[in-house]
């Protein structure tokens, strides 16, 4: 009996682990993450598009400061409150906030790319940043976001706690 639930747990075990190493569109392919200097060309021309005056973070984000703030500057362990909106690249947006009161939201357990972007603004300020997909949700996506997508935001940090 003992070997028999051993087998299945066994059996268990590798089917995880299988199913875990494919990507998300079941094809058996592993999941490929685009590298940043393969979607540079892209984000810039996002920029050049929609009149985003950019810098460019070690990183690789793409961002503009619309207003720097004035108020505390948040770290990994603060609270934030914000309103956003969410595209990609061709468009579409794919989230939105208008209601801060809604976010509240520690930084350190959001995407990288916003880990990265928000702690070069103040409180009140506005930020407009176009992140690799390596910094956001990679080659697995998530929802309406496919594998591989560089994402823009245009965000304003209302409050930091």
């Amino acid at each position: 009996m003992m070997v028999k639930q051993v087998i299945i747990a066994l059996f268990i075990s590798v089917t995880l682990f299988t199913a875990c190493s494919k990507s998300n569109s079941g094809g058996g392919a592993p999941c490929q993450p685009a590298t940043v200097a393969s979607e540079k060309n892209a984000m810039v021309t996002y920029c050049v598009a929609n009149g985003i005056n950019y810098q460019t973070d070690s990183s690789g984000i793409l961002y503009q400061i619309i207003t720097p703030g004035t108020g505390a500057t948040p770290n990994l362990n603060s609270k934030i409150y914000i309103t956003y909106t969410g595209k990609l690249l061709n468009g579409t947006t794919f989230d939105m906030q208008t209601n801060a009161s809604q976010t509240g939201w520690t930084l350190n357990s959001l995407i990288q790319g916003w880990q990265i972007a928000l702690l070069l603004i103040k409180k009140g300020g506005e930020i407009k940043i176009v992140i690799p997909s390596a910094l956001a949700y990679g080659c697995i996506g998530s929802g309406p976001i496919p594998s591989n997508a560089p994402l823009f935001f245009d965000i304003t940090l209302v409050d930091v706690q």
